[in-house]
């Protein structure tokens, strides 16, 4: 049998005409298997973006309640005839300053520049509601003492 250059052309092009299209058969079936496993892969990333995000959220609430405290605090925003609310201009807190109750406190233990009469403790409560994205909320209270003249 003889092999000129005519019939080994010949057979070069019989069998490229049966590969015609395999590279692009392996390289689909060896795509699927990388493809599913990316997208499998965003299903976590997508639970940690909404938890990140919820913990931001809660943070928020968090810190609103905490002015929430702050601002009555800071301007005295309370009395003890009645309960005082205060409401964040954008509605990110809402609070409550109650005055509970007195306290007698011994003359001995304070100078207030008092010669005579008695010095009480005022105790109020803070009850702050703060408000973040998603209905986010927390609530938090504070107690604080005003030292005073007390009455005869």
């Amino acid at each position: 049998m003889r092999l000129d250059s005519a019939s080994l052309r010949g057979s070069t092009l019989a069998l490229r005409r049966k590969q015609a299209g395999a590279t692009l058969v392996v390289g689909l079936v060896l795509l699927l298997p990388l493809t599913i496993l990316g997208v499998s892969g965003l299903n976590p990333a997508t639970l940690e973006d909404t938890l990140a995000s919820n913990t931001q959220y809660h943070q928020d609430a968090f810190q609103a309640a905490e002015t929430g405290i702050d601002v009555p605090l800071g301007l005295r925003n309370y009395t003890t005839v009645a309960p005082v609310q205060t409401v964040a201009p954008d509605n990110s807190y809402e609070s409550v300053t109650t005055f509970m109750e007195t306290t007698p406190v011994p003359d001995i233990a304070f100078s207030m520049g008092t010669s005579s009469g008695s010095v009480q403790a005022f105790h109020f409560d803070i009850r702050s509601v703060g408000r973040g994205p998603r209905n986010a909320t927390s609530t938090h209270t504070q107690s604080f003492y005003v030292v005073g003249p007390g009455g005869s």
